[in-house]
């Protein structure tokens, strides 16, 4: 006769996907200012709210019966609306039925463009530092991931290194301007000459341009649909978390070919199927009015004048800061014994005992690479930002 064991039931072993993926470095800098009372300027989320317009638009599309599923590609009225503004600032023409897809942000719109294109044993490029989410992808994809690094210091592109890593094998390549977490932003002459280096390939262009509104010193966002030659090969991503002050509503969009946008919504339809109907209403109504997001290089612009002063009289060494809303600071020459630690621990540092939260460099690099750079976002109100500078006065 079987009896049951009077043990505590077991979970089965797996084997990762992603084994060495474990939390990632915003969370952990955000828990840590958390517990220590400290300024977060390390996650980049803004401290202050949206337009009151968009969260009345949504409770409007809602009263107004938007609370079914909308079609898988997105609302049309949205997509027109991106279509247009694609067209109005960009002048590229595209199918708003065919070419635009809006996605539950920008990180699952990469994710679905990795899935859709890349195959097992495939290689990706991406160009470091770049964003958590790009390897952790590709990896989930089967993909092999080719590292290149921006050149140290400028964080522009390399291309005899980016020309020296495409191979036969070359699948695609993520492109990130305006640059998280550098703040570069790519030139006319970058982007003609990426055009130039891939024409002869059929490496397709992942272009991440979800701080495109975010610009500065009157230079011009060159987005990859600018260029005829990319943008036939490009799914060109963007995000109104970011235009909008409203990253918690987790809505992005992917412009491409139809060709490449049949593929991303064969994946998309399966690991999304559509987005939240009520905020595509509000944000396709909120869009006939482009000054929200024609204003923000002022915006932003005029909080990274401030604290860019404000660490004036420190010795942190200030990097270029020409788009997205992070500033880049060397710290080898603070007087300060912590100085000599790594970045990561500089940072823990900084926050348990100045009380001003930032996100290490080397968390953007495969290999940890420590530049003694990191990362401060000032995207915050600014009474949170003079306090930050209040604090960082002593270094």
């Amino acid at each position: 006769m079987t009896t049951l064991a009077a043990t505590a039931p077991v979970t089965p072993a797996l084997q990762s996907r992603l084994p060495q993926v474990g939390t990632t470095i915003f969370t952990v800098m955000s828990a840590l200012a958390a517990r220590h009372g400290a300024v977060n300027l390390g996650q980049g989320f803004p401290d202050f709210d949206c337009d009151p317009a968009l969260p009345a638009a949504v409770a409007t599309a809602m009263a107004q019966g938007h609370n079914q599923y909308p079609p898988m590609a997105g609302v049309p009225a949205l997509r027109q609306a991106l279509a247009a503004k694609m067209q109005a600032l960009y002048g590229l023409t595209v199918n708003p039925d065919t070419e635009v897809t809006v996605t539950a942000g920008a990180t699952q719109a990469i994710l679905t463009a990795i899935l859709a294109v890349v195959h097992p044993g495939d290689e990706v490029i991406v160009l470091e530092p770049c964003y958590d989410s790009y390897v952790p992808n590709i990896e989930l994809a089967g993909g092999q991931v080719v590292r290149v690094p921006l050149t140290p210091g400028t964080f522009r592109p390399d291309f005899a290194a980016i020309a020296a890593a495409i191979t036969p094998r070359t699948r695609a390549l993520l492109v990130n301007s305006p640059h998280n977490p550098s703040g570069m932003c790519w030139t006319a002459a970058e982007m003609q000459q990426l055009d130039a280096l891939l024409a002869s390939t059929d490496v397709l262009l992942i272009s991440d341009e979800v701080y495109e509104h975010m610009v500065f010193d009157g230079q011009r966002h060159e987005s990859a649909a600018r260029y005829p030659g990319l943008a036939a090969r490009a799914f060109i991503v963007s995000s109104f978390g970011k235009t909008y002050h409203v990253t918690g509503w987790k809505v992005g969009t992917v412009v491409a070919p139809a060709a490449l946008t049949a593929e991303f919504r064969k994946v998309h339809q399966f690991n999304v199927f559509t987005v939240n109907t009520p905020v595509q209403h509000a944000l396709a109504a909120y869009m006939a009015d482009p000054a929200p997001y024609l204003n923000l290089p002022a915006f932003y612009g005029a909080k990274r004048d401030r604290f860019r002063a404000g660490l004036g009289g420190t010795r942190f060494r200030m990097l270029p800061g020409e788009g997205t809303y992070f500033q880049c600071v060397g710290i080898e020459d603070l007087a300060v014994p912590e100085r000599d630690l790594a970045d990561g621990a500089f940072c823990e540092w900084l926050t348990t005992e100045v009380g001003v939260a930032a996100i290490p460099l080397s968390a953007f690099y495969g290999n940890g690479f420590d530049q003694r750079v990191i990362r401060f976002c000032f995207a915050k109100r600014d009474d949170t930002l003079d306090e930050a500078l209040r604090r960082l006065a002593r270094l």
